[in-house]
């Protein structure tokens, strides 16, 4: 599935100036409260948009990380291997860019190295920063298959991501337990239907 072109370092404001200050996103989180039509002086809220900010720095952190340093550590003495090397089961917990409504699932990362291999928790990490950030499934597919391939240089990559969005099941046509299944194929993948197929079979079990 083809996505937007991939972000493979930090985005969000251009200017640093812009960036609202944490008074001003307090006073966002109070101005929400109050419109919701509840008082966001009363005692049980007093404390929520300071509690809100903090969790919005955690949740979207991954704009001041940035994946092609994380890649940059590579090992060059692979002793001739050349096969599938696959993460399984990464944790993906995100949000869409178009509720910011979280969703949450599983993504499984496979590249066919060449002259270097990545540490795997590195790749586990390209999934985390792009994942703290907005955008659709389709796009964070897409941005980490584009990832390892830009930094890695790979005979072919694989990203499955399996996801349920909350947008969905909490708002909307409240549908539960919908699975989006988005995938991305490069170079071997792309071109050999034996090795998607393998792929598929390591990535379910």
């Amino acid at each position: 599935m083809d996505a937007q072109v991939s972000k493979t370092v930090p985005v969000g404001n251009d200017d640093a100036a812009n960036k609202p200050s944490r008074e001003q996103a307090l006073a966002a989180v109070r101005t929400l409260i109050a419109w919701s039509g509840d008082n966001p002086d009363r005692e049980g809220l007093k404390d929520t948009p300071r509690r809100v900010v903090d969790a919005y720095s955690e949740w979207f952190e991954g704009y001041d990380a940035d994946p092609a340093k994380e890649l940059s550590r590579t090992f060059e003495d692979v002793q001739g291997y050349d096969d599938m090397v696959l993460l399984r089961d990464i944790e993906v917990e995100s949000h869409c860019e178009h509720h910011m409504a979280p969703f949450l699932g599983k993504a499984y990362v496979a590249y066919m190295p060449t002259e270097k291999v990545v540490g795997i928790s590195k790749i586990a990490r390209v999934v985390e920063i792009f994942s703290k950030r907005l955008q659709t499934q389709e796009t964070l597919t897409q941005e980490i298959a584009s990832a390892l391939e830009d930094n890695l240089s790979p005979a072919g990559v694989a990203v499955l991501i399996d996801a349920e969005h909350q947008c969905m099941t909490t708002r909307g046509v409240h549908h539960r337990h919908v699975s989006t299944i988005t995938t991305r194929f490069t170079g071997a993948f792309k071109t050999d239907p034996a090795l998607v197929e393998r792929f598929l079979k390591l990535a379910r079990g």
